[in-house]
């Protein structure tokens, strides 16, 4: 509804009723003795003529929305409110800061997720390379090892006899 605010404030409950203090009519020329009132008694004359000058209000001086304001006032007490929700508050903000926290945590996490995969493929890639060169090199002073029996069978027979062949071959 275009006219109406989104915000209804929450409606407390009213004190209970009490009467106000109100004098007793005073004593005048004309005094009822009666149970009814006359209505030309001195304190209801006003009443009687039809008239109402807002002079004699029967409170004496007392405005009742002055009254009722200070009881809804009284009724509700915002300091814990405002407490509450100054923590609230701060709860908030420091939740906020703990996820700010958190993603650069996980964005530094990444990076260097990042740097050690591409360390660990380098080393593999390394790792590859020296296999190959070990394996070539092992072809060769096998080669060469086939080589030397065949053309020095002798000389072989007496290094073979000193230095024992390893064990992983």
């Amino acid at each position: 509804m275009p006219g109406k605010s989104p915000y209804y404030a929450p409606i407390a409950k009213p004190a209970p009723y009490t009467r106000a203090a109100i004098s007793p009519p005073s004593a005048g020329s004309s005094v009822n003795t009666s149970a009814v009132p006359s209505l030309t008694s001195g304190s209801y004359v006003g009443s009687a003529s039809g008239g109402h000058d807002g002079s004699d209000s029967g409170a004496h001086g007392v405005d009742l929305i002055d009254m009722m304001s200070n009881r809804l006032s009284n009724a509700v007490n915002p300091l814990p409110l405002d407490r509450s929700l100054a923590r609230q508050a701060q709860t908030s903000g420091e939740l906020n800061a703990k996820q700010r926290e958190l993603l650069e945590l996980q964005q530094m996490a990444q990076r260097r997720l990042k740097g050690t995969r591409a360390n660990l493929a380098e080393g593999m890639k390394a790792a590859k390379e020296v296999r190959r060169d070990l394996e070539w090199t092992q072809k060769r002073v096998s080669s060469l090892n086939a080589k030397a029996a065949k053309k020095y069978p002798t000389a072989y027979q007496t290094a073979s006899s000193r230095y024992p062949k390893p064990i992983d071959c």
